[in-house]
């Protein structure tokens, strides 16, 4: 893995958590890659530097890792990673491998004859796990949900409620993608700015692909709309819990989404949260207790859901403290850790 988002977010912090729990981790990575970095927890010779272009390399260095190390499970945590450690499992003749699907698109049909001896797939959310059944890739009872976890305490900071002097702001986190549904989030924008002065909206997120024509037309977007004003798109932000701590209130329009981590992160800084309806936000909030659901791709719904809680500072706080609850019962890393540990488990006993 050489980007950095969901993904390989959970893989470092279950990573470090079985560590904790006193497990033998080893990890495999390009050096220099962000996860690399966030795996320098391990000792040297725990982990295995992989090269970025030379598959057949980095297969043969696999096998041999597992070998010398003896490893029981191999876990592999995205799609383009699925085939090397299945190979590679299979070419040691030993270990079990055990997959996480963090995307809800179909798996080619043509890995079918590979991932045939895998024992478990961790789909992250129900939808994903259903999306898993329905593509029959993978038999469905070797399909288990465990939600992804976070680190509860590192959003734990305090937000000033917006009054005052204190600027109103309106927020939404994650990559500039079509799919993220950031157009609906200006769109509905422009509607409060007619309904509200003062209110500042920030979009926080990269567009990765090459030529950035995502971001080019949100951009144009923003002028078109009247809100240069009261946009603010600073791009990527390492620092997210200081991001959502300055927030007054937490937005996702994504049109789809297979589980929405950016939603746990808002609840558990104790935002008030309003989301499109999509896949993963149905199964993280519960509309009117934990947060605020609205119709996917419906401008005007949303704007009316966020402009009736920029109205009511008591329904804020009333549905930021559910969301801090709700974040800590079910989205802990620890959790997240055991259910995983217990899968582990099942696998080698199986």
């Amino acid at each position: 893995m050489t980007t950095f988002g969901g993904g390989e977010r959970h893989l470092a912090d279950l990573s470090r958590c079985l560590s904790d729990l006193g497990h033998e981790v080893y990890a495999a990575a390009v050096p220099g890659s962000p996860l690399w970095s966030e795996l320098s927890f391990l000792k040297k010779e725990s982990t295995l530097a992989l090269s970025r272009v030379n598959y057949v390399k980095n297969l043969i260095a696999l096998a041999r890792f597992m070998h010398a190390h003896d490893i029981e499970i191999v876990h592999a945590h995205a799609a383009r990673d699925y085939h090397l450690a299945a190979l590679a499992v299979r070419l040691v003749s030993r270990g079990r491998l055990v997959l996480t699907r963090h995307a809800l698109f179909p798996l080619r049909r043509i890995n079918r004859p590979l991932l045939r001896g895998v024992s478990r797939v961790i789909a992250v959310s129900q939808a994903v796990a259903e999306s898993l059944r329905r593509n029959g890739v993978i038999e469905s009872s070797r399909i288990t949900v465990v939600h992804n976890g976070i680190d509860i305490d590192r959003f734990a900071l305090p937000h000033a409620t917006a009054g005052g002097d204190i600027p109103v702001v309106v927020g939404t986190v994650g990559h500039l993608a079509p799919i993220k549904g950031h157009d609906v989030f200006l769109r509905a924008a422009a509607l409060i700015s007619t309904r509200r002065k003062g209110v500042h909206f920030v979009v926080i997120g990269e567009d990765k692909s090459a030529q950035m024509a995502y971001r080019k037309f949100l951009e144009s977007l923003v002028t078109e709309l009247g809100l240069n004003g009261s946009v603010a798109m600073p791009g990527w932000q390492d620092d997210i819990p200081s991001v959502l701590s300055s927030l007054t209130l937490f937005v996702s329009a994504a049109r789809s989404e297979p589980f929405g981590l950016s939603i746990v992160e808002a609840m558990a800084a104790g935002l008030p949260v309003v989301a499109a309806a999509s896949e993963g936000a149905l199964e993280i909030i519960e509309d009117g207790h934990s947060g605020k659901l609205v119709p996917v791709g419906d401008p005007e719904s949303l704007a009316t859901a966020i402009d009736n809680l920029l109205a009511d500072p008591l329904e804020r706080s009333r549905l930021g403290h559910n969301a801090l609850l709700a974040a800590r019962q079910r989205y802990s890393l620890t959790r997240m850790a055991s259910d995983t540990e217990r899968v582990y488990r099942e696998v080698l006993a199986g």
